[in-house]
């Protein structure tokens, strides 16, 4: 699997030029099912918030308005009752998935729950775009101050790559740089604070950032994938 992890989005040329390069071909000509999931674990996201992103309403014109050949929804609480048979074929047929924000643990509980963290190890081709939550729930911890969902056990999540993501940074004003050093001062791995022009691409194990904007990077150097979902 091929990341893209952001904070706010493909906002810029830089991290669209980026995502065409992991596609292999225009945004136009890709399929794409968007993971509106972990929103319903956020207290400020809901009904409204879902509405706009699956009908790529201007709010998410860096997601699922970027002018996707298809753009189709994947909600995971759903898949358990269903059945795989159904649904796997849906998500092998897609070049990307989108995956929005929200509270990444509670992404992460419905990741396993439908079997779709099982099914990413064999998923070389596919493209992953994060925002936001959609990107923390690929780090090993996101620290408990990111955590909303009251059902969470704790901070940890899918661990796919060594290090961890503060998002939004200077968007909202708790999301300072004083405040990510002291988080990423007890996070324990390798950490990354980014803004909204700023994503974080990893490929072949290989981590690079891709910004027009401001980040800082925390720890020692990560290495990019650290295990694939167990």
């Amino acid at each position: 699997m091929k990341l893209l992890l952001t904070s706010g989005g493909v906002t810029n040329p830089s991290i669209h030029s980026a995502l065409v390069g992991l596609l292999g071909k225009p945004v136009a000509e890709c399929n794409a099912l968007v993971v509106p999931t972990a929103q319903w674990g956020h207290p400020m996201c809901g009904p409204g918030s879902v509405r706009g992103l699956v009908a790529a309403e201007p709010d998410f014109r860096h997601l699922s308005g970027l002018g996707w050949a298809s753009l189709g929804v994947l909600e995971l609480t759903a898949l358990p009752t269903i059945g795989a048979e159904r649904w796997v074929p849906w998500v092998r047929d897609a070049d990307v998935l989108l995956v929005d924000g929200g509270d990444a643990t509670y992404l992460c509980h419905w990741m396993r729950e439908s079997g779709l963290a099982d099914l990413l190890p064999s998923l070389p081709d596919m493209v992953w775009v994060g925002v936001s939550a959609g990107s923390m729930v690929m780090t090993p911890r996101i620290g408990s101050s990111f955590v909303e969902w009251p059902s969470a056990p704790d901070d940890r999540t899918l661990g796919v790559v060594d290090f961890a993501i503060f998002p939004h940074l200077d968007a909202f004003p708790m999301n300072t740089l004083a405040n990510a050093e002291r988080w990423a001062a007890d996070i324990g791995v390798p950490a990354y604070a980014i803004d909204e022009q700023t994503a974080i691409k990893v490929t072949d194990g290989s981590v690079d950032v891709v910004s027009e904007g401001q980040w800082k990077a925390f720890g020692s150097q990560p290495t990019g994938i650290a295990s694939l979902p167990a």
